[in-house]
């Protein structure tokens, strides 16, 4: 597989660590314990600016962490996720959407939670997976002992094909599939997660290390919180998503608040590596504060890719800020690190990250710069992507970003140029990307256009894995559902679940 080709250009950062030793982290075997918010933005934290959302318990994270103030995710959030599990950029794995079978993880690639449990970890999920709802794409067969899950890539979204969730299910005693069978739980789905995920590591802590990854469907929409947490945002003039979105963001920082409470009692802090991050850029904060970024969730902008990343671990990590450009796709490899997994070939044939363990260990290391290419993807389905190549596209280094988004008819332009083709930004200079350098650097313009040609090329033969995959006739979570007990889909399930298929619900009793 090739890789990207990397400009050489050091990186400061902000703030220094004590020195360590590479062996000090390398082989430590921490427990890791990673939080991942669901369309939280960089700009939903009070502590980054925010003049009206509090986060007192996350701001606290924060101030305990290494914080990658350049950390880059993808726009949107199956393909976030499985850049995390397994080191390399989501088309790679056959991700080009968050539905319509797009958002299926190849049952080839290795995740990190395989080579944690190789090395000797306990792995539990709770929350949202969204890389797969049939059984073979599920993460109890994808290194992961425990799982605790909703279906598709929300709590009641349901869509045509394999991407759905258990029926009518709510924000509010949501059913929950424990393994392999649902569970009817009690109380508001974050609650739930965190609850069912404090009460697995209690059960295992000890031991062995263990990887607990809690991934709330919050504040995703619909944007529907506790009333309690919605109430705190009242009548500030937000309109009502924006009061719903931040209560569920309140919601979360109590959670973890209690969980980082829990790790001190059980007196596990100091070996528990906490991870921090949100899977893309923001939706129903961003029109009260976008951290001075320009885009959204969705877009292939700054704003719809810049993320959260702080990593704690007191005692072993000291609080600082590194501004080197880092990403989602490093994941792998630090965790990897951390729990002394040495990467077979075809390990190292897939992972296209760096291990973040000079930076954790030293914030000044020295770090190369290096080139990360975004598409949104979302092409219509069965349609040649090779159109799409140009469009909602970007391609970034330390100090430039080279954009081409496209507007579809109907839709708002996110800038005034935005079918003018590819502009450039100094990102140094110009965080807000409000000025298209591209007439004024044309050697920049061209080099970073010679390697997203070359990254496009290398795709052939995996971006194209499921463009043309059909899906079960009902979703997988909505049969074992019905099964486990008992009822079935009505003209309306089948409608809204197989909207374009000539297959019914009157065809379906009649071959009962």
């Amino acid at each position: 597989m090739s890789r990207p080709s990397a400009i050489a250009l050091s990186v400061l950062c902000l703030l220094s660590l004590p020195s360590f030793s590479p062996a000090e982290l390398a082989g430590s075997k921490p427990n890791i314990l990673f939080i991942l918010t669901d369309d939280q933005g960089f700009g939903d934290l009070s502590a980054n600016g925010n003049p009206i959302l509090k986060t007192p318990n996350i701001d606290k994270l924060r101030g305990e962490s290494v914080r990658f103030s350049d950390f880059m995710v993808s726009p949107t959030c199956a393909p976030t996720r499985s850049a995390i599990q397994t080191g390399r950029h989501e088309f790679r794995n056959g991700i080009t959407h968050t539905i319509l079978e797009r958002e299926r993880m190849n049952l080839k690639a290795i995740t990190i939670a395989q080579v944690l449990q190789d090395a000797g970890y306990t792995n539990g999920i709770f929350g949202k997976w969204h890389l797969g709802d049939e059984t073979e794409y599920r993460p109890n067969r994808r290194g992961f002992d425990e799982q605790f899950i909703h279906g598709g890539g929300g709590i009641g979204q349901t869509y045509p094909g394999s991407c759905g969730d258990a029926p009518n299910n709510k924000y509010f005693n949501p059913a929950i599939l424990h393994n392999d069978h649902f569970e009817k739980t009690e109380g508001y789905c974050t609650d739930v997660f965190f609850a069912q995920a404090t009460k697995w590591i209690e059960s295992v802590k000890g031991d062995a290390p263990f990887y607990c990854h809690i991934s709330t469907n919050a504040p995703h929409g619909p944007y529907i919180a506790r009333p309690e947490d919605k109430k705190l945002y009242e009548g500030k003039g937000l309109g009502e998503d924006t009061e719903s979105f931040f209560g569920m963001l309140h919601n979360i920082d109590q959670n973890v608040g209690k969980l980082m409470a829990k790790l001190d009692e059980w007196g596990i802090a100091k070996n528990t590596l906490v991870v921090f991050m949100n899977d893309n850029g923001g939706t129903a904060g961003v029109k009260v504060f976008n951290a001075g970024m320009h885009g959204a969730k969705g877009t292939p902008w700054v704003g719809g890719t810049r993320a959260l990343s702080f990593w704690r671990m007191p005692g072993t990590l000291a609080p600082a800020e590194c501004s080197a450009l880092t990403a989602h796709v490093d994941v792998f490899r630090t965790w990897a690190g951390f729990a002394g997994a040495k990467l077979t070939p075809e390990m190292e044939m897939q992972v296209e990250g760096r291990s973040l363990l000079p930076l954790l260990e030293n914030p000044k290391a020295e770090w190369k710069d290096r080139t990360l290419f975004t598409h949104t993807g979302r092409w219509p389905k069965g349609t040649d992507y090779n159109a799409a190549k140009t469009k909602n596209a970007a391609a970034r280094t330390t100090q430039y970003h080279l954009v081409s988004e496209v507007v579809g008819p109907g839709k708002a332009k996110a800038n005034p140029d935005a079918k003018v083709g590819w502009q450039l930004f100094d990102i140094k200079a110009d965080p807000g990307e409000a000025k298209n350098i591209a007439a004024e650097k044309p050697e920049v313009m061209k080099e970073m256009l010679v390697s997203y040609d070359a990254w496009w090329d290398s795709l052939k033969g995996q971006i194209d894995l499921n463009e043309k995959a059909v899906g079960p006739k009902l979703n997988p979570f909505a049969e074992e559902y019905w099964k486990q007990f008992g009822g079935g889909p009505t003209p309306a399930d089948y409608a809204r679940m197989n909207p374009e298929k000539a297959f019914t619900f009157e065809t379906r009793k009649a071959k009962k």
